[in-house]
Order: structure tokens, then C-alpha cells, then sequence
């Protein structure tokens, strides 16, 4: 990873109208087979370095902003924050405030941050009729940082009521701790815990390492460099990585719904499907569903969302994605953990850090100069 350029330059600058819905499906029936869907950007608020995004109450979505602050987007635009870790975060490197997001009855808020040491914090806040109970505040979960780049910090609640939480391999370039690989360390993982069910949280016992004496039980996948952004298809509950490489391939991760969990996505022996640095691949190596090199503009991908809106019917079931460096939209037409099209959206985000989905599936585009931007039918 390009310290300059990729994620490190990120964080250093750190229900529609039925008609509308009648008019795309319209729209997608003249839409050729293997040609992309028409979208269009609509910049829609201006916030302080948004990092992170998270579909709140009442079709809200709320918005994470590196320096430590937590601002609502509703009808009327970005509200004054309505939390502030200001002085309990550092924002060197790249971290800051990194990840947000609520239980699935949006009883809690959850932050993911790294603290004044570097040090990567989950924090939980009751939440009472929309409004966060500051008074409640606890850490869920910790995790010490090596070096200040890898960080990860992506959480969110899947599909089965648990909290995922991605962590990076702990940085230096090329992973020189190995953690990627191993499995006594938290970094370079997918976690999987239940916030909710011990103090400060429980293990599930279908975790794939749960009772290993050799592994950390939280741990849900591992094999991964610096998964900054991952999210679950809402219909299909398939869960979607975008790992962010080192220095030749970023790549996309897939697993689907039903899986045990335990996949190992190859790093540092493997970056995407190729050898790293003289690696030999792993026998239980899962390889990503799609790379891309940096012969183009692209450095860092950014990861989104499988798009399950109503206002852009032929957007509909694609994984919409970009890259840090290049902007651009793009999307992937997946079946069956098998990438059967691709396509550029022809839309350019700027440096684009996130993205953000809705509660009813609409997203959002966030370019850590300030723009929040809504995927709008062109």
C-alpha cells in the first residue's frame, strides 16, 4: 500500500415516488444485455472528511466524520453533530474515526475508532428514540495497532444478528508480522461477535475457531491486508471484502450466505491470485471473486454495496464499488459467487473513501474532501 496515495492519503486529508420506480423499470427494459445502468450523481450535503456511513432511524443515514463526529442526512441535509470522540481520537496515518453503525433495531449505536494511542476501540451507545444515550457509553472490544496504516475498522450487523468487525494485518508493507496468516491475532480479520451477549461480549459458538486453543474465537475469516470496507447483500445476506492491496492487485472477496465461515483469503502468501513475494498459496486459499491491477488509474478499492434500491431498476442485484485513486463507479453482475459481467458506471465520485446504504437500499457515494452524494437513475 502506497503510503502517500492510498488509504493513508484518505484518511490524512481525512421510499421513493412509485412513479419514479415505473419510470427505471421502464428505463431497464431498453437496457441492452451486458450494458450498464444509467446513474447519476446527486451531491446531496457537505461533511468533514466523511469517513463512514450507516443507515439510521427512519430512513436516516447517519455519517461518520474522521476527526471524531457522527452527523445525521435526512430530508432536510446534514444535521449538526450528534456525538463528538473528538478528543478521545488521533488521526494520524490513517486513523480516526472509521466505521459506524446500529443493531439491527437501532437499540444501539456502534463506533469504531482508534483511540489516542492508535489503539482500534468498538465503543456501544443506548439509543432512545433516535437520540444517542452518551451516558451509556461502553468499549466492546480493543485491539492494539502496530503501525498506524491497516487499521481496517469497518463494522456492521449481519444478517444473523451478530457485529462483524474488519480489522487490517497491523501495517509496515508486506506483513511483516505474518498475522495475516495466523490465527492467534485479531489483525488481518473478519470477527464475528455478539455485543450483546457477555460483558463486555460473547463468542458465538458457531464461530469457526470458537474452542480453539490455537485461534482467537472472534475470528470469522482471515487471509486479509486491509478489508476497508466489506457489507452484506440485504437480500441474499452473501457477504462482499474489498481488500485493499499492496502493491500490484486489489480484489473482492465473496462468501456466500450460508457459509460456516473460516475462509482464508490468502494474505500475505497470496495478493488476490497471484504469489506474493515468493508465496506459496495456501491449500485452503479462496480466491476473490474479481481483481483489478494498477496499470490504470485505480490503488485503492473502495467497497460498497449490492444495490437493492427501487429508483434504479437496472442497477438492481449489481455490486457497486469504486477506488480511491480513481473515482469511478463501477459495478459487478454476480450469480453464484461467479462475476458474469462487469461494468463503469460512467459516474466519477472523486476520491471516494465509502459508500453508504439506506435503510430502504438507496446508496450513497462519500469523498473524503466532503461530498456525500446520492446514486441517482441519470
Amino acid at each position: 500500500m502506497k503510503v502517500r496515495t492510498r488509504i493513508s492519503a484518505i484518511i490524512g486529508t481525512l421510499g421513493l415516488a412509485g412513479s419514479l420506480a415505473l419510470a427505471t423499470a421502464s428505463a431497464d427494459e431498453s437496457r441492452a444485455p451486458g450494458t450498464a445502468a444509467q446513474v447519476a450523481l446527486t451531491e446531496v450535503a457537505r461533511a468533514e472528511n466523511p469517513t463512514a456511513g450507516a443507515a439510521g432511524p427512519e430512513d436516516t443515514v447517519w455519517i461518520a466524520e474522521r476527526a471524531g463526529t457522527v452527523r445525521v442526512l435526512d430530508d432536510d441535509g446534514l444535521g449538526e453533530p450528534v456525538l463528538d470522540i473528538s478528543d478521545e481520537t488521533t488521526t494520524d496515518g490513517e486513523r480516526g474515526l472509521l466505521g459506524i453503525t446500529f443493531d439491527p433495531d437501532f437499540a444501539h449505536l456502534y463506533l469504531s475508532y482508534t483511540d489516542l494511542q492508535g489503539t482500534s476501540t468498538i465503543d456501544e451507545f443506548a439509543v432512545q428514540d433516535g437520540t444517542v444515550r452518551q451516558d451509556t457509553r461502553r468499549t466492546v472490544l480493543t485491539q492494539e495497532q502496530p503501525e498506524s496504516n491497516h487499521n481496517g475498522g469497518d463494522i456492521t450487523f449481519g444478517p444473523d444478528g451478530h457485529l462483524y468487525i474488519a480489522f487490517g494485518d497491523g501495517g509496515g508493507g508486506g506483513d511483516p508480522q505474518g498475522n495475516g496468516q495466523r490465527l492467534d491475532t485479531l489483525l488481518g480479520k473478519l470477527l464475528r461477535i455478539d455485543p450483546q451477549g457477555g460483558d463486555p461480549y460473547a463468542i458465538p459458538e458457531d464461530n469457526p475457531f470458537a474452542g480453539d486453543p490455537g485461534a482467537k474465537g472472534e475470528i470469522w475469516a482471515y487471509g486479509l491486508r486491509n478489508p476497508w470496507r466489506f457489507s452484506f447483500d440485504s437480500a441474499t445476506g452473501d457477504l462482499l471484502v474489498a481488500d485493499v492491496g499492496q502493491s500490484a492487485w486489489e480484489e473482492i472477496d465473496w462468501a456466500p450466505a450460508s457459509s460456516p465461515g473460516g475462509e482464508n483469503y490468502g494474505w500475505s502468501r497470496m495478493e488476490g491470485t497471484h504469489p506474493f513475494r515468493g508465496g506459496t498459496e495456501p491449500a485452503d486459499h479462496v480466491p476473490p471473486i474479481h481483481e483489478y491491477d494498477r496499470t490504470g488509474l485505480g490503488c485503492s478499492v473502495t467497497g460498497g454495496y449490492v444495490y437493492r434500491g427501487a429508483a434504479i431498476a437496472g442497477l438492481r442485484g449489481q455490486y457497486v464499488y469504486s477506488d480511491y485513486c480513481d473515482g469511478t463507479l463501477r459495478s459487478l453482475e454476480i450469480e453464484n459467487g461467479e462475476v458474469t459481467a462487469e461494468h463503469d458506471l460512467g459516474v466519477n465520485g472523486g476520491e471516494v473513501v465509502s459508500f453508504a446504504q439506506r435503510g430502504d437500499g438507496e446508496l450513497y457515494v462519500l469523498a473524503i474532501g466532503g461530498a456525500v452524494s446520492r446514486v441517482d437513475p441519470a
